[in-house]
Parts: structure tokens; C-alpha cells; sequence
């Protein structure tokens, strides 16, 4: 679900408010556009950015932070070119995140699965902790009265006796309302194999079937890179041919006011498109290079001992910090965390066992079968590239080796 607005205006009418609020239960589903970012320039856009999200939090109400992609989805040229770059990359992103929706839909479901089969488990727990607390005989009703007020205390006890998450227990207070009219003896007794159908619902099947998800939605192993030349996946989302990289779209989006707008997507034609492909490529075809003459050795070739050291820059760094508070979480012993440790985090960021398996041979450079701090957050930083679809290399590029492994 996009939510279209533009940079200089923000105003949430009365009606866009109503029309989002009726969104309620699907918020995970909604996306941010702030349009005609270009008009602005870098300051007034970090102000602006934060206005939307302030004003978005307002009418959402949800404790996760919303995405809003920046861009200038329309044909106009761009006021402000510093900020080119910033679009194109806003506009892969939230082309990436449209290719991925078929995925995430079936993940989507697969979590509402999950979450309801915890829940379950926990109310199968919860009724068998109430039944056994009532009295045989006399005091039935004292009893079960004292259990409604002490609603919390029961779910503190069997949290602890039957070792459940916190997150997985019911809301408290509707939980209650239900138990009103209950008689607590007359609960059935706890089916231990419907608990171990649970289980294996948990531990087996629904790993089966997160790895059973496409792989890759979108095949981008054909795209140039942003400064290598036109950006030819904007002309199969766009209504026609590009003509400014960044600036088109799926179809045009200008509308204004802070109201919801629709953006249409047509594609390309294969064959016109590689048509149009192989003529850019003849029309941009660099001439030929000057012969390149060697260098003659230095006779007196020795190592300078005063020659800097050659510093590769580490992407990964800045990610570190918070990827060392989740290291830290995972209980490092002797400043390293096991595989078992490490392989529910990486299964959070990513599903193909595939990946995950060739992430691991790239970030467990030692071959110890576990992994350093630095280690972790290779594999933390490997996984994010694969979750933006890029794909994952086959051996570790220069700039990607631990520091403390060079």
C-alpha cells in the first residue's frame, strides 16, 4: 500500500486520516513516498522527512518505525542534482521491496501461522495450570475467583513452569472477559500429542516450508550499476522510455496535498527493449585505448620504511555498533559464539538455506566453525546485501575481509 506525498506538503487532511485509519491490521503492509523531494534541498529534506514520519506515527499508532522511500517521481528535471544519487537509490529500494511482495506475502502468512499455533500452545498450558489449581470438593468457586484476580501471577507461573516466551501470551484483560462465564473444572485434560503436533508444526514444518519460498523473485544479475550508464530497469517500469534515470517511474506520480495517489506500471516489451538495449550499447562504445607503456623497475626497489600502510575501508563498520549488540545477546564465550548460536539470527535475515550456507563459508573465515564479533557482523552485513537482492559472492572481495584477519 503507498501512501503518495509531496515534499512541500504535508498537511494530513481529515479524510486521508480516515482513509488510513481504516488500514488498521494491515500496517506492515504500508509504504511512504515523499515526492518531489528534489525541490528542497539536503537540510530542509532530513526536516521534512522527520515531519512525515512524526505525522505518520500520529495516525499509525505502531511501535515499528514506517518506511518512507525519498524521490521525484515525476518528468520534471531536477532542482536540486546533488541529490540524484539519494533518489536512485531510494527508487531500487522500493522497487525491490515490489518485486519482493510475492515473497513477503507468503512469509506474511506463514508468521500469522506461527504466531497462531504459539498461542494456542500457550492457552493448552494456561487452561491445564487452572484446572489443576481448583479444589476437588469444597472452595470451587473461592478458588477460581482467586485465580481471575491473580490473572498475572498465573501467567508468570506457567511461563516459568512450562518455559514460554512472554510475547506469546494472550492480552491479559480480554483474556479474563473470556474466562467470566468459564467453570474452570469442567476444562478437558492437556492432549499431550496434540502439544508434540505443535512441536513439530514449530521445528520441522515450518522450516520445510520457509525453504519451499522462491528463492529470487527478480532476476538482477543483468543490471548496470548506477554510474555505469542508463538505468534500463527504470524503462521496463516506466509508461516510456527514460529519459533521466532517477526521475521516471512506475508511470507518473505528481499529485500534491498529502492525498493518496495511484501509480500504474506498464512494461516494456522484451524485444523492443533489447532492441533499445543493443543501440544504446553501440551509440556508447568508448573509443579505443592508448597502448599502455610499463613502468621500468626500480633498481633501488626496497621497502620504504616510512611508506603509509595501505588501508582498506570495511563497509561493514558502518553497521558495527549494532551488530555487536546483537553478538552480545547471542552469549559470546572467549569472544566467540557458536554455530547453533548464530544460525537463529542469520535464519531472522534470511530464509534460502542456500545463501545462508555460502554466507557462512565467507563470514566463518577461519574455519573454526564459529565466529568472531567481526565475523558475526560479515555475516549480519552479508545477509542484508542478499535481503536487498543482490547477489552474494563466491569468494570474499578484499574490502569485505575482517580487519583483524589482513
Amino acid at each position: 500500500i503507498l501512501l503518495l506525498f509531496d515534499a512541500h506538503k504535508l498537511d494530513i487532511s481529515d479524510e486521508f486520516q480516515e482513509a488510513v485509519e481504516k488500514l488498521k491490521g494491515h500496517e506492515d503492509k504500508i509504504r511512504c513516498v515523499l515526492n518531489k523531494a528534489d525541490q528542497i534541498d539536503r537540510q530542509r529534506l532530513m526536516r521534512v522527512y522527520g515531519a512525515l514520519m512524526w505525522g505518520m506515527g500520529k495516525v499509525l499508532r505502531t511501535p515499528e518505525v514506517l518506511r518512507v522511500y525519498i524521490g521525484s517521481f515525476w518528468d520534471e528535471p531536477l532542482v536540486h542534482e546533488e541529490l540524484s544519487a539519494l533518489f536512485q537509490s531510494e527508487e531500487n529500494d522500493l522497487l525491490q521491496d515490489i518485486r519482493d511482495l510475492p515473497r513477503n506475502s507468503a512469509v506474511r502468512k506463514i508468521n500469522e501461522l506461527v504466531k497462531r499455533a504459539r498461542l494456542a500452545k500457550v492457552n493448552a498450558h494456561i487452561i491445564t495450570y487452572l484446572k489443576n489449581q481448583m479444589p476437588m470438593m469444597m472452595g470451587v468457586k473461592k478458588k477460581q475467583d482467586s485465580l481471575m484476580a491473580d490473572m498475572g501471577g498465573v501467567f508468570r507461573a506457567v511461563m516459568k513452569q512450562d518455559v514460554l516466551s512472554p510475547g506469546d501470551f494472550p492480552d491479559i484483560n480480554e483474556f479474563r472477559k473470556k474466562l467470566l462465564e468459564e467453570d474452570f473444572t469442567k476444562f478437558p485434560k492437556l492432549n499431550k500429542k496434540h502439544l508434540d503436533n505443535i512441536e513439530e508444526l514449530l521445528t520441522v514444518d515450518i522450516p520445510r516450508l520457509m525453504e519451499q519460498l522462491p528463492k529470487q523473485i527478480f532476476d538482477r544479475s543483468a543490471e548496470l550499476p548506477v554510474s555505469e550508464g542508463p538505468n534500463y530497469e527504470d524503462e521496463m517500469y516506466s509508461e516510456k522510455p527514460s529519459t533521466r534515470g532517477a526521475n521516471n517511474f512506475i508511470g507518473r506520480a505528481g499529485g500534491g496535498g498529502g492525498q493518496p495517489q495511484v501509480a500504474i506500471a506498464t512494461a516494456m516489451p522484451v524485444p523492443q527493449l533489447q532492441a533499445q538495449n543493443a543501440k544504446m550499447a553501440e551509440d556508447t562504445t568508448p573509443p579505443p585505448a592508448a597502448p599502455v607503456v610499463a613502468a621500468k623497475p626500480n633498481p633501488f626497489a626496497k621497502p620504504n620504511p616510512f611508506a603509509k600502510p595501505v588501508v582498506v575501508d570495511w563497509p561493514v563498520n558502518e553497521f558495527k555498533k549494532e551488530y555487536d549488540v546483537q553478538f552480545e545477546a547471542c552469549g559470546p564465550v572467549d569472544g566467540k559464539i557458536s554455530g547453533d548460536a548464530a544460525r537463529g539470527v542469520l535464519m531472522e535475515l534470511e530464509s534460502d538455506m542456500d545463501i545462508l550456507f555460502s554466507i557462512w563459508e565467507l563470514s566463518d573465515y577461519d574455519g573454526d566453525g564459529e565466529l568472531t564479533n567481526e565475523e558475526f557482523a560479515l555475516a549480519l552485513y552479508l545477509c542484508s546485501l542478499s535481503k536487498k537482492g543482490e547477489t552474494i559472492p563466491t569468494t570474499l572481495p578484499a574490502n569485505l575481509v575482517p580487519p583483524s584477519a589482513r
